[in-house]
């Protein structure tokens, strides 16, 4: 059987026969032209797997005739041969996007592993990494037996993502089955443990408590605000971390990680709540009780975001920076984000610049409306690949780049994460609760106990209560909460969407990254 088409190019080809006779034992069908001109000729009318050019052939070069192959097929893997050493030519190659290149005099064994490095590389990679994963397997959750503390469900959390990630790169559709289990199996765990723990560490937070929203500008900002130096602060709305990690490659072409580490979300996991104690510094129950006027109720209308630079500035007052110059950008179209790419320098005309960028979590609402993203954001995987895309080519990207160039430390995190919900489960309210599929806030809930974390006295675990018989039920897990009227319509309606405001690994550990310029450090 043959293993993959090859075209070899090189004037000298007779003297490369002991290649030919290696490589057709091996399985592979060979293709052999002395000049350029011939190769680009069959190309034109036959399709080869990979190609070999030798550099330094007469009349049409080697990277000549490498530059008018990708014009044929940009995807076309090619491998440069060359006894040239020179860093110029190693340029030029590798911005011709060469595959490998090999260095004469050429060893059979040599072409063999660079072709089984670049046509079976997936392959390879899928089986390797598998097999490095059902090691560790049963390991995983044993992490999380006996006492847990909140640092062990993130390093799990990152554990289980970082295999997810590495399994999405090759075809193993049996082990990524299996992953998806110990996830599901784990955020079981996850649900349950947050229950017994959640209204502690609002109550009693100590040491071995999560930092949490509210908490967030003191613990992971404000230690890094050095004098003389700028710290820009970004908040993706909505974004998980697993998405964070596909658009990391990127950041780390211009920047160097200093820190990478998480913290908690609140309850419910919502923009509503989460951003607002993020910047306030307070819970919500203590937002509500110090600035009822810019409270918004879930019920009422009008937007529930509106006050956060007034919440930030009053909370580096309360912590005894008041003086601090600060600015705040709140991006919620594309205008505003070309405006940031223009200026994004005049960020560092203050010590504290933050950056609200909600692009993520219009995404994420418009999938469930819209039936052509549902299609290109189908699964967790599709949606990675369609956050990074939207990173390669946004405004927020140019102007992090432009950043690159000058002395600052940026932080970039979200308020929430989301996560695609598959079982309905039932809830009955009065018509003033919440529309959100992941929790419910209003009077007269009912509910089956054992599916939902039920918070029955709101105050104690910080969020506002609005009169008798009021309170709170989270889902977990991949649940979606449906009312009991027209539920399997519903039901089938929402089932494979993206929700946040329950309690899931995906939705409260918020990934966190601290960074600075590459150039200016060199």
């Amino acid at each position: 059987m043959t293993v993959a088409k090859v075209m070899w190019v090189d004037d000298e080809m007779e003297s490369l026969e002991a290649h030919r006779r290696f490589l057709e034992l091996k399985g592979y069908e060979l293709v052999t032209f002395t000049n350029g001109w011939d190769a680009l000729d069959y190309l034109g009318k036959d399709t080869v797997d990979i190609v070999c050019i030798d550099e330094s052939m007469p009349g049409m070069g080697g990277l000549e005739t490498l530059s008018r192959i990708k014009q044929l097929n940009a995807q076309l893997p090619v491998i440069l041969v060359t006894k040239n050493e020179t860093e110029s030519l190693m340029e030029e190659a590798i911005g011709s996007q060469i595959s490998d290149y090999l260095i004469k005099p050429v060893h059979p064994q040599q072409v063999l592993l660079s072709l089984k490095k670049i046509l079976d590389n997936k392959r390879l990679v899928s089986e390797r990494t598998t097999a490095a994963y059902q090691q560790q397997f049963r390991t995983l959750l044993h992490d999380l037996e006996g006492e847990v503390l909140p640092h062990t469900w993130i390093h799990v959390y990152n554990q289980l993502m970082y295999w997810e990630l590495a399994m999405a790169q090759g075809d193993s559709h049996e082990m990524l089955d299996i992953l998806a289990a110990q996830l599901r199996e784990a955020n079981a765990l996850f649900f349950k443990y947050v229950s017994r723990r959640y209204a502690s560490w609002i109550q009693f937070p100590d040491e071995q408590a999560p930092v949490m929203s509210h908490q967030f500008v003191e613990k992971k900002i404000l230690p890094h605000l050095v004098p003389g130096e700028k710290l820009v602060w970004i908040v993706v709305d909505n974004l998980r971390y697993d998405q964070l990690k596909m658009i990391e490659p990127l950041l780390n072409q211009h920047f160097r990680t200093l820190e990478e580490s998480a913290y908690f979300s609140i309850l419910p996991t919502a923009t509503h709540y989460c951003r607002n104690a993020l910047f306030a510094g307070l819970l919500p129950s203590r937002i509500q009780q110090q600035f009822p006027e810019h409270w918004v109720r879930d019920d009422e209308e009008q937007g529930k975001n509106q006050h956060e630079e007034f919440f930030l500035r009053q909370q580096l007052k309360r912590l005894g920076h008041a003086s601090l110059s600060c600015v705040y950008k709140k991006i919620t179209d594309h205008a505003e984000a070309l405006r940031l790419a223009d200026h994004a320098l005049e960020l560092l005309d203050h010590d504290l610049s933050v950056v609200v960028y909600n692009f993520v979590d219009t995404i994420s609402h418009a999938r469930n409306e819209i039936d052509v993203l549902k299609e290109l954001a189908a699964d967790a995987r599709s949606y990675r690949s369609l956050t990074q895309t939207w990173f390669t080519h946004s405004p927020l990207f140019a102007a992090l780049k432009k950043l690159a160039d000058r002395k600052c430390t940026l932080v970039i995190t979200t308020d929430h994460g989301s996560i695609q919900v598959k079982h309905p489960i039932r809830v009955t309210a009065d018509r003033q609760s919440t529309a959100n599929l992941r929790y419910k806030n209003g009077k007269n809930l009912s509910f089956e106990a054992r599916e939902v974390f039920a918070a029955k006295q709101p105050e104690q675990i910080g969020l506002p209560h609005y009169g008798v018989n009021a309170a709170y039920v989270f889902a977990g897990n991949e649940d979606f909460i449906c009312y009991p009227n027209n539920f399997n319509h519903y039901a089938s309606l929402y089932k494979h969407t993206f929700q946040h405001g329950g309690i899931s690994m995906q939705e409260m550990i918020v990934p966190v990254l601290r960074m600075t310029g590459k150039s200016v450090h060199l």
